[in-house]
């Protein structure tokens, strides 16, 4: 009885610290974290006009290429337009567009594209984008665009008012564009094949590693660095098979570094789960300055051919608010630290100024990034 009782205890103490034991390495798969090299997207740009628009389109006077397109256009077209003519053109604007060719893309494949105005047109809503060869880093055509124009903006002006409701100026036409030409890529080329890490760690390049050579063998897959993984792949159509196994192996992953990332333009500020907080004494108080304007006009007495004068009286304020001084004890999990740092009660303007001060005093274990 008394042996059962205590395997009853070993069995709920387990459930409780094993969780927490597996939680300590966090486990993604390979896709996730790594890609092959040399698969990847290409970007495709180019340059075209869109038309059929409600008197939205350039203004001709201030865009003049505008005009310059189109009549490029209309004399592939066999339309002759004649010299110094001065077209007044609404419905017309010019364009850039944009698109993304995957890997392995073949010709008559489509994609989506975007489009977004270059000059002054005020709406591209319910326009017709022409025909527009996409080119890639090479120079080279490899997809042709063209289609309606969906805008996911809609306004209205009259008597000098204006509502607009989203962005008018930019546009998407799914599958908009046909592939061209493919791009070849080295995934057949050579014995063996390299995974480049999303981010450089040593230890996730030899997870990476561990975990190939567990599943295909032993020397299958080399750490080069911290990330790179140089794997030897089988030949011919065998290669394809031997990517779809590996690229699902789960793959634990250590705690990553301590990291802040603020962000000067908006306040944010995101901690991961390694920060940690030493012990430390933090004061912080704010400080205002309000200027206030008052109208003075001064008015000349009776009869003495004076003029009234207006002019303006500015008080100026400073005040600051004191801080205490607050002991912050130190904390080891990120609860604490959130804890600790709610305390001071500082806006998230003033937080980004406490943490690189709480930085430079050591008390802070984390490396900041400012974006």
């Amino acid at each position: 009885m008394r042996t059962l009782i205590l395997l009853s205890y070993a069995a709920a103490s387990a459930a409780v610290w094993w969780p927490l034991a597996a939680e300590a390495n966090s486990t993604r798969r390979l896709k996730e974290i790594a890609a092959v090299q040399g698969v990847r997207a290409n970007q495709l740009v180019g340059y075209g006009l869109v038309v059929g628009l409600d008197g939205t389109g350039d203004q001709t006077t201030q865009a003049p290429f505008t005009a310059q397109s189109l009549n490029a256009m209309l004399q592939q077209l066999g339309v002759t337009v004649p010299a110094g003519a001065n077209m007044q053109l609404k419905n017309v604007a010019a364009v850039l567009v944009t698109a993304q060719l995957p890997a392995f893309a073949q010709p008559g494949q489509a994609l989506d594209v975007n489009v977004s105005s270059l000059a002054n047109a005020k709406s591209l809503r319910g326009g017709t984008l022409i025909a527009t060869p996409l080119k890639g880093a090479d120079g080279q055509v490899y997809a042709l665009a063209q289609g309606n124009l969906i805008v996911g903006g809609a306004g209205a002006a009259a008597g000098g008012s204006k509502v607009q409701i989203n962005h008018l100026s930019a546009g998407r036409i799914p599958e908009g564009a046909t592939v061209e030409r493919s791009v070849p890529t080295p995934l057949q080329q050579g014995d063996t094949l390299q995974l480049d890490l999303a981010s450089s760690d040593f230890n996730t390049a030899r997870a990476v590693a561990l975990a190939i050579n567990k599943a295909k063998g032993e020397g299958t897959a080399k750490a080069v660095d911290g990330r790179t993984v140089r794997v030897k792949a089988p030949s011919g159509d065998d290669r394809v098979a031997f990517l779809a196994d590996i690229e699902n192996l789960p793959v634990a992953l250590a705690a990553p570094a301590a990291r802040i990332v603020l962000n000067a333009r908006t306040g944010s500020v995101v901690l991961n789960d390694a920060v940690t907080l030493g012990p430390c004494a933090v004061a912080h108080g704010s400080l205002s300055v309000t200027i206030s304007t008052t109208p003075v006009v001064s008015q000349p007495g009776p009869l003495s051919q004076g003029q009234t004068v207006a002019g303006e009286k500015s008080d100026i304020t400073i005040s600051q608010q004191p801080g205490a001084l607050i002991q912050m004890a130190a904390g080891t999990k990120l609860a604490d630290v959130v804890k600790a740092l709610n305390s001071l009660g500082a806006t998230p303007q003033d937080l980004l100024a406490i943490l690189q001060a709480m930085k430079t005093a050591g008390a802070l274990n984390a490396d900041i990034e400012v974006i």
